[in-house]
């Protein structure tokens, strides 16, 4: 259900051609051991310029603390209807957090990233924790992050 719900969340948000084609992807944070509450998670697509295409995830449950993953925020307006559907609980330190959706072939290797903004309570933000260009030469190397997240990695 909730893969299903992540896929037609994609097609509406980003607004794909009924027609083209997708690509099942996985996405894996594994966040680092922190002193703290669990962390939420925005994750999310940006084009070529770093301009904010779409939510790919969201990780943390009230949304009043959303506003805390500041260029997520920022670039979706926090506008419900670009997430919903796509959210889940936070993640705790030492945690791995696992989600997999379909992209469109044409957004692999076209100069997009996948974004990763966090933010855990009374500790700090961590706008673009992660920045990972979205290549097929890239899937399956992790990336470290400079936050809250160790290591963030993507899977076709």
């Amino acid at each position: 259900m909730k893969h299903t719900l992540l896929t037609l969340g994609l097609a509406m948000v980003l607004a794909f051609p009924a027609m083209a084609l997708a690509k099942e992807v996985t996405l894996i944070t594994e966040m680092s051991s922190y002193r703290g509450d669990g962390a939420y998670l925005a994750l999310y697509l940006t084009d070529s310029n770093g301009v904010y295409k779409g939510t790919l995830w969201i990780a943390g449950g009230k949304n009043k603390y959303y506003e805390h993953l500041r260029d997520w925020a920022r670039g979706s307006r926090m506008n419900q209807a670009d997430y919903d559907g796509l959210t889940g609980a936070s993640v705790t330190q030492g945690r791995t957090l696992r989600i997999t959706l379909d992209l469109d072939n044409s957004l692999i290797d076209s100069g997009h990233e996948i974004r990763i903004d966090s933010a855990v309570e009374d500790l700090r933000d961590n706008r673009s924790d992660v920045v990972a260009p979205l290549t097929t030469e890239g899937a399956g190397i992790p990336i470290s992050g400079r936050g809250y997240v160790q290591s963030f990695t993507y899977e076709f």
